[in-house]
């Protein structure tokens, strides 16, 4: 069976009655991970002795960004882990 076989049903496809449903729970879901997400941030900028904002813009500081960056992308992958289940 081909990947372009339109006989084949489609997986991703909601049907029209329970779209409304899967939009509240995909809103909820995504308000949920950006206020966790943001919480993690502001806890993490007051938890560093220094500006983490004037390290990266003003002084260049390459490899801090690289650690908010990896930071980052870890607390994303456990709220998103966390919301899937």
């Amino acid at each position: 069976m081909s990947i372009f076989d339109l006989s084949m049903p489609l997986a991703l496809v909601v049907k029209f009655d329970q779209l409304v449903e899967v939009l509240v729970t995909t809103i909820i879901f995504v308000v949920i991970g950006l206020v966790v997400f943001a919480i993690a941030f502001f806890a993490l900028d007051k938890l560093t002795p220094f500006s983490i904002r004037k390290e990266i813009e003003e002084d260049h500081n390459t490899a801090l960004a690289i650690v908010i960056g990896s930071l980052i992308l870890g607390i994303a992958l456990i709220v998103s882990a966390a919301i899937s289940g």
